[in-house]
């Protein structure tokens, strides 16, 4: 029996001749992930609620000779502008390949203060990454299946937070941020045996603390005595595992979370 010719490492990981949709990607982290899909070979299709913001870093973003970057405005809380957003990408890269469900609605309130028109609207955003991640899958099987949709979690999707860490120097981490989390590691798993006949892998990658620079200096030496490592994440060290979800690298993995977090879950 003919055995297929082993691939490279370096071909398992490229991402030439994709095109790859991210959401979120003028953020902290969303942007270093957009690097990392270019840097690999992608066409990136950059998404933000503003146009302007998503030109700018589809603009900057590293490029070869025949590969275009993309731009588009889309807000993951609005099924029409999710169901536009989507149409817009399709007309302008054609067919997609990756898509990396980053974008998200934000909120600082915690478990004494959060109402409910608050809890419900944080957890939309999960709403938001199903609607998309199906209107991915539907894409791929029109286009004759396969594809890798990555989901980024948390760290506290699968620990809770120390409330000491946060007592007086910053709002501390939301309970519906974390119950959003969770219920995403767990739409990985669902969304992954269901759409795994038609080719469509679906891995979440669950960072650890990786504050921007806007975070309290308090708030960072305190989680950086809680982390094995003793110290934070750099962003760039999200880059080569969002790569080998994305890539062929990983095409027998499905239903997966990744954990990028210097240690902090395995204590």
């Amino acid at each position: 029996m003919p055995t297929t010719p082993s691939r490279t490492v370096n071909d398992l990981l490229s991402l030439r001749g994709r095109a790859a949709l991210i959401t979120g990607a003028t953020g902290h982290l969303g942007s270093a992930m957009a690097d990392a899909l270019a840097e690999a070979g992608a066409s990136v299709i950059v998404s933000s609620r503003s146009i302007e913001d998503a030109r700018s870093v589809a603009s900057r973003l590293p490029r070869a000779e025949d590969v275009t970057h993309h731009a588009i405005s889309m807000n993951q809380m609005d099924a029409e502008s999710i169901e536009q957003g989507f149409r817009d990408a399709e007309r302008q890269a054609g067919r997609i390949e990756v898509l990396v469900n980053n974008g998200h609605e934000a909120l600082g309130a915690d478990w004494k203060s959060i109402d409910a028109d608050q809890f419900n609207r944080q957890l939309a955003n999960a709403t938001g990454w199903f609607l998309l991640a199906r209107r991915f899958r539907e894409h791929a099987a029109a286009n004759g299946g396969g594809g890798a949709v990555v989901m980024i979690g948390s760290m506290y999707g699968l620990v809770g937070s120390y409330p000491e860490v946060y007592e007086g120097v910053s709002a501390a981490s939301s309970v519906a941020y974390q119950t959003l989390k969770g219920g995403v590691v767990q739409m990985t798993r669902h969304l992954a045996v269901s759409w795994a006949p038609d080719g469509v892998r679906v891995n979440c990658l669950s960072p650890g603390p990786f504050p921007s620079e806007k975070a309290p200096p308090a708030l960072v030496e305190r989680l950086k005595a809680k982390s094995p490592m003793e110290r934070m994440g750099r962003p760039e060290e999200l880059k080569g595992a969002l790569v080998f979800l994305a890539s062929d690298a990983s095409s027998y993995v499905t239903g997966h979370n990744l954990v990028v977090d210097g240690g902090w879950t395995a204590w």
